[in-house]
């Protein structure tokens, strides 16, 4: 029987409370030695997410789309904390699209990802080039998430896994539900938990209620292996994203209760039914 995962399953993640598992009978200190213990303020905000979504269920076999971003490289330690700790039993491995743009190189994650002891995928393609023969009137941005998205569908197919995790934060979600209204006049914004269109693969953002500086500030004080995104496509004009972020950062000095407000008034957005596919999610373009 497939059984997801309830809040009340994910107080077990609380890296101080008791472990019955022989292998986690360890004390603090040298659970820390071993492996990075995520902040108990970003796993208590995962742990409503996932139980508020029905992200995970016994036997999931979960594939984490690594950037090498802060957000990303949080995520799959907050995962493996998870698989450590909570009753519902899944496999977890990660996999990066290197898209061979000069400067940008994500192949340090390679040696750091082997130590966490999670299987990992590492693709490359040249996206610069495929953009210049296949994109047709769209940003480069765009098609490179686009491909990104479709190659990480393909590892999961090949490598037989059901769940796609994604690290898009709170943050993402309001500045995408912004963006649509302001842009093109709708109300939308990522999904937290969809079945993509073939619905052969669950996409899931456990990172839905985490704001941007609590995965900056755990990646800075964990020392994470950040790779610095330095698209020159991305950083060659200007974005609607960037100045969307700065526009809501700054609302935010004047309402300290912004960003729960957008929570709230987002709610129907981000929820799916699971049965209309990839089609219900609207993804507003970074530029």
């Amino acid at each position: 029987m497939s059984i997801f995962v309830t809040e009340a399953a994910m107080t077990d993640l609380n890296p101080d409370s008791p472990q019955t598992d022989e292998s986690n009978k360890l004390t603090k200190q040298q659970r820390t030695q071993d492996w990075i213990i995520p902040p108990k303020s970003i796993l208590k905000l995962v742990g409503r997410a996932m139980a508020q979504y029905k992200m995970l269920k016994d036997g999931d076999r979960v594939l984490l789309g690594l950037s090498g971003g802060k957000d990303s490289l949080a995520l799959l330690v907050v995962l493996k904390h998870i698989q450590r700790h909570a009753p519902v039993k899944f496999e977890l491995a990660a996999c990066t699209i290197d898209p061979e743009i000069p400067g940008f190189d994500p192949s340090p994650l390679k040696a750091w990802v082997e130590k966490l002891g999670v299987p990992y995928f590492y693709e490359s393609e040249d996206l610069v080039a495929l953009a210049n023969a296949h994109m047709k009137g769209d940003s480069f941005c765009s098609f490179c998430a686009r491909h990104k998205r479709g190659k990480l569908y393909t590892v999961c197919r090949r490598e037989g896994y059901n769940v796609l995790a994604l690290a898009q934060h709170l943050d993402d979600l309001a500045e995408s539900f912004i963006m649509s209204a302001f842009n093109a006049g709708e109300l939308r914004t990522m999904k937290a938990h969809y079945l993509n269109n073939e619905k052969d693969v669950r996409i899931i953002r456990p990172l839905v209620r985490v704001r941007e500086n609590q995965t900056r500030e755990f990646a800075k004080t964990a020392n994470l292996p950040v790779i610095p995104d330095n698209c020159p496509a991305c950083y060659s004009k200007p974005q609607d994203r960037a100045y969307f972020k700065e526009l809501l950062l700054a609302q935010e000095q004047r309402n300290a209760h912004l960003y729960a407000n957008l929570w709230r008034a987002m709610q129907l957005l981000i929820a799916d039914d699971n049965h209309e596919g990839e089609a219900a999610l609207h993804e507003v373009n970074d530029d």
